[in-house]
């Protein structure tokens, strides 16, 4: 769960700050006149050989090739819930830097060139309700908030550690995924570690006053169980007869943290998520999706 923004601010979940300048290379460049450009524009290479609605994400070419999942739970979450509610499109590889609207995802529909208009993550979910006329699951359950604190809170804290602070996982995931295809500069690549490292740590003492591994897991372990209760028998959250938004969800981290693929050193929340076998096999029929 990389935090909100990314920075010297907080990493790839929200991204606007996770490609801000790091002081040292600023420190440069101030040296010199510079232009300030308006807002970033629109990929136009993609755009130009784009059939169908393009979903904006953190992947690579492979990945986005074959409609893999992506590896940000952000990202991840939007990618499933249009899958859920049946809406056709290619993914592809982006970061927030890249992006019109300083963050992942995006889409862009597949509308006529001169009335492209990006579609922010925050405004996905209305744009497929116009689309397909589908239910806006806040309206149908008011636990649908209080479960989701759960996920933006307990769940997303132990990702950020697990993540960018638990050194292992840093180096063989972090640094893999978000740092190296960033840039070929040794000296930017390890500006932008330390820029990310710091951006999680500042996200966890925002709620804290010291980080503590033991207690992100017990508090991760206790929203596990939590959500495992919710979900019961059924193979849906709230009784749904399809997946819905919550669903998604929660199946951008559990994906994520069960998946071998990502290549974890230390994986104390795969453990605790294993101990709730309805959330594993939740995981499993979601992932049938892609």
């Amino acid at each position: 769960m990389p935090p909100k923004g990314s920075e010297a601010s907080p990493p790839p979940d929200n991204p606007r700050s996770f490609f801000t300048v790091p002081t040292p290379i600023k420190q440069l460049f101030d040296k010199f006149p510079l232009t300030t450009y308006p807002t970033n524009a629109l990929p136009q290479h993609s755009l130009s050989q784009a059939t169908g609605n393009q979903l904006f994400v953190f992947t690579d070419a492979a990945g986005a090739r074959r409609g893999r999942p992506s590896f940000n739970p952000q990202c991840l979450k939007w990618q499933a819930y249009l899958k859920f509610v049946g809406i056709d499109f290619k993914t592809t590889p982006s970061n927030n830097h890249a992006s019109p609207t300083g963050a992942l995802p995006f889409l862009i529909p597949s509308t006529p060139e001169d009335t492209l208009v990006p579609i922010p993550s925050h405004k996905l979910q209305k744009w497929a309700i116009e689309q397909v006329h589908c239910e806006e699951e806040q309206q149908l359950n008011l636990r649908f908030e209080a479960y989701a604190s759960l996920l933006d809170q307990r769940i997303r804290s132990a990702w950020l550690y697990m993540l960018y602070l638990d050194p292992a996982n840093f180096e063989a995931v972090a640094r893999r995924l978000y740092v190296d295809p960033a840039t070929t500069s040794s000296a930017v690549r390890t500006a932008l570690g330390v820029q990310l490292q710091r951006a999680a740590r500042d996200e966890l003492l925002r709620t804290s006053r010291y980080i503590d591994a033991g207690d992100l897991e017990v508090d991760a372990g206790s929203a596990f169980g939590a959500l495992s209760t919710l979900l019961g028998e059924d193979e849906h959250f709230f009784g749904r007869p399809k997946p819905g938004l919550f669903d998604a969800s929660v199946f951008a981290y559990t994906h994520l943290i069960l998946d071998e693929g990502m290549g974890w050193k230390h994986n104390r929340l795969a453990q605790l998520l294993r101990e709730h076998d309805n959330l594993v096999q939740h995981r499993a029929r979601v992932l049938q999706f892609f």
